[in-house]
């Protein structure tokens, strides 16, 4: 997206370089005090404290926002996997001159740590030898409070997915309570949300030229707290639903607009297609806006600009679920950088003030990214250690940023937004070519050419105006919208100079597929699955279900269907046999056990079978977190009269039995569906006959896992990542270097 001309951020390349780039790249930043005496520095001048093991490769946050630092001229040093328990380990490099940066990582700390389940998980894919425990809990908070022991005064930036999510007042699993912001319990400066290149840069200069943190207010992308709110901005209230009196009204984000224009003739911002739900056309406005009645005009104009919206404070959302979804709600129609209005939400006597999102990056400042000097590999203290992450995506490329899905479940949104940063094609080929000619072990096969969705590379809005002002949670549901450029033939244009680099052998898509753009362009399908498919591809329809794809919004079945007549068609024609896995979520807000059901009778029709099963995972600030706390769906207007309730399953008995459903073929699964069938009065679905869904009788000499199997076996099947094998004969996994496991089955990348 770009922004009105008068706006446009200053390039990340645009800057004037800090007195320190006389210094030169450094092979790796460094980690130790000898590593800064052979780089001759006295000093760092920002130190950032990681919860991840130090890999210097761009699809690694801490090595992203230190090369692109060391670029503007600023000495990096990196404190990783510290030992958190005492102050020592944060004073090994020194007092940095500018700021901490703190970061728990690439994963939130509580989803790194525990299971769906609440078990602790014993590995680390981001560790040295996959080993847990590295890392505390709330990483971002312990971190934070470290560095302050450590070295008093130096102002501390919180960042990474953990802390964007934590940005607001929110829900923690862990502790099924409502939980403040994470600016007050870490006690930092400032918070930086979202992918944070440019807030960074911009914040190190400023802080460089002479700026105290406490006045540096007004960039992007940031949060902070303030005891008081500035002068001269209009406050639009909305700390509660169901308020008596006029409102004024907005169009509804899910209404079919198709036929609204913008000025220059394009269509109108939240078109849906034909397949639109049938809703209101006009919904009340979730806030409240004072009265203008007394104010000029240019006034008015100035309060435009000049205007943020006060949610519902801490202590009301924490007590009262049904404000909460409000909040959730209001904070998701707020993320649009084109019109996003700035958030404040009081916690006590303290405000916390969230600037609007920043503008995406360029395609010239995303090369820029990606292209700075990394050294391609984890730093070399760690000897022959293997690290997990790296091992997956040591010969992939990530092509691009954020995704317009909108899945209710997925945090990506919240975190990279809605708008699709992408790369130049160039930029990609260069980085494949590195991949050929330095990263030790490449055998001739890029395992992935991807990203948060693999065919959503350089799709965006037909109309920057339109989409500047689109408060559309979801490009693509209810349906795809009539302004979105589905056209994938670049795509198929990088995949076919990808695979015909002297050199590359083949070149796999591994990221997560949206088949339901896939199908727009059928001649992206059929080169997808003749070149770039190893033996199996993996899609996510989630659910059978109309109820629970609805509140996961993704698209229905048909749509699948289509996608698989496709894919079995090209197959054949490419004398291949490849077989198409589909992945699913129990437990999910909006799910019976009806739907669980429905959707075993499908797994058994279509001959699949699953070996591990993803439960539904609350995460901070998503919206079906939203739903599964509150029982309110924030998809639509809150209300305490009218408002939609979810049905969500709770507790462990009734998990348990969601995730039972989906490994029906399982004899220790049996007693427990018998037990339920017979309750839901589907007891005919009980016998050994083609359409039923198990046995009367346990198989002979069954007997019941242990417990400490039991919990191993929750533990394994709770991992992120989900398996299917097809009973049929489905070939085992391609490895991504060309060769084939000797057993096991595929295994959902994402």
């Amino acid at each position: 997206m770009s922004a009105p001309q008068a706006n446009l951020p200053t390039p990340l390349f645009g800057y004037r370089k800090y007195w320190a780039e006389c210094f030169g790249v450094a092979p790796f930043l460094p980690t130790s005090r000898e590593e800064m005496d052979r780089l001759g520095w006295d000093s760092c001048d920002v130190i950032i404290v990681t919860g991840d093991a130090y890999v210097d490769h761009p699809s690694f946050g801490m090595a992203v926002i230190g090369r692109v630092l060391e670029a503007q001229g600023f000495r990096v040093g990196i404190i990783s996997q510290p030992d958190w328990t005492t102050k020592t380990d944060f004073q090994r490099l020194g007092k940095p001159n500018l700021f901490w940066g703190v970061a728990a990582g690439n994963m939130d700390s509580m989803i790194n740590r525990y299971t769906a389940d609440h078990k602790v998980r014993k590995d680390d894919a981001y560790t040295p030898g996959n080993i847990g425990g590295k890392r505390p809990d709330r990483a971002v908070t312990v971190y934070a409070q470290r560095c302050r022991e450590a070295f008093k005064g130096v102002p501390v930036i919180i960042g990474s997915i953990e802390a964007s999510l934590r940005r607001i007042a929110h829900y923690d699993y862990w502790s099924n309570t409502v939980k403040r912001s994470v600016l007050l319990d870490s006690k930092a400066d400032m918070l930086l949300f979202g992918n944070a290149e440019r807030a960074i840069v911009e914040l190190t200069h400023r802080l460089a030229a002479g700026e105290r943190i406490d006045t540096i207010q007004d960039i992007r992308g940031t949060a902070f707290v303030r005891k008081s709110l500035p002068p001269g901005w209009l406050e639009i209230d909305s700390t509660e639903v169901d308020q008596p009196g006029v409102v004024d009204p907005i169009p509804n984000p899910y209404q079919d607009t198709s036929e609204l224009r913008d000025g220059q003739g394009n269509k109108g911002p939240c078109a849906t297609g034909d397949t639109a739900q049938k809703v209101p056309e006009i919904e009340e406005r979730a806030v409240q806006i004072m009265d203008l009645r007394q104010v000029d005009r240019a006034q008015k104009r100035a309060f435009k600009s000049k205007s943020y919206i006060r949610l519902p404070a801490w202590e009301q959302v924490r007590n009262d679920p049904v404000l909460y979804a409000h909040a959730s709600r209001i904070l998701h129609l707020e993320t649009n950088p084109g019109n996003a209005k700035p958030l404040v939400q009081r916690h006590g006597n303290r405000e916390v003030w969230l600037n609007p999102p920043p503008i995406p990056l360029t395609t010239e400042e995303m090369d820029w990214v990606f292209e700075q000097p990394y050294a391609r590999g984890p730093h070399p203290s760690y000897g022959d250690a293997k690290i997990p992450a790296w091992e997956m995506i040591r010969f992939s490329v990530n092509i691009m940023r954020g995704c317009f899905g909108g899945c209710t479940f997925c945090s990506i949104t919240e975190h990279e937004g809605r708008i699709i940063q992408s790369r130049s094609e160039d930029s990609i080929i260069r980085e494949v070519e590195a991949i050929r000619d330095k990263t030790k072990g490449f055998t001739g096969v890029i395992s992935d050419l991807g990203g948060p969705t693999a065919n959503m590379w350089r799709l965006s809005c037909k109309s920057k105006a339109i989409e500047e002002n689109c408060k559309r949670l979801s490009c693509v549901h209810p349906g795809i919208c009539v302004n979105l450029d589905t056209d994938q033939t670049p795509l198929i244009h990088l995949y076919r100079r990808a695979r015909n680099l002297p050199g590359v052998k083949k070149v796999l898509i591994a990221s997560g597929l949206r088949y339901d753009l896939a199908v727009e362009t059928p001649e992206y399908v059929k080169e997808l699955v003749t070149h770039h498919v190893g033996g199996y591809l993996k899609i996510a329809p989630e659910h059978t279900e109309e109820g629970p794809l609805a509140k996961m919004m993704k698209p229905g079945m048909g749509t699948y269907d289509r996608f698989k007549v496709l894919f079995d068609k090209y197959s054949k024609e490419a004398g291949k046999e490849q077989y198409l896995i589909p992945y699913f979520i129990a437990g999910h807000p909006g799910t019976s056990d009806e739907d669980m059901m429905n959707l075993a009778l499908w797994l058994k029709r279509n001959g699949f079978r699953a070996d591990q099963v993803q439960a539904f995972y609350p995460s901070p600030m998503a919206m079906a977190t939203a739903m599964y706390h509150s029982g309110s769906n924030p998809l639509q207007r809150i209300s305490r009269q009218r408002g939609e309730q979810v049905q969500t399953a709770k507790g462990h008995i009734a998990r348990r039995l969601h995730k039972a459903f989906l490994r029906y073929h399982d004899p220790d699964n049996w007693p427990l569906l018998r037990e339920a069938l017979k309750k839901m009065g589907r007891a005919d679905l009980i016998g050994s006959g083609r359409h039923q869904l198990i046995p009367r009788t346990q198989p002979q000499g069954w007997q019941p896992k242990t417990p400490s199997r039991n919990r191993a076996g929750a533990a394994a099947r709770a991992r992120p990542g989900k398996i299917l094998t097809q009973h049929t004969g489905l070939p085992p996994r391609d490895k991504g270097d060309g060769r084939r496991k000797k057993s096991g089955s595929p295994r959902r990348g994402k």
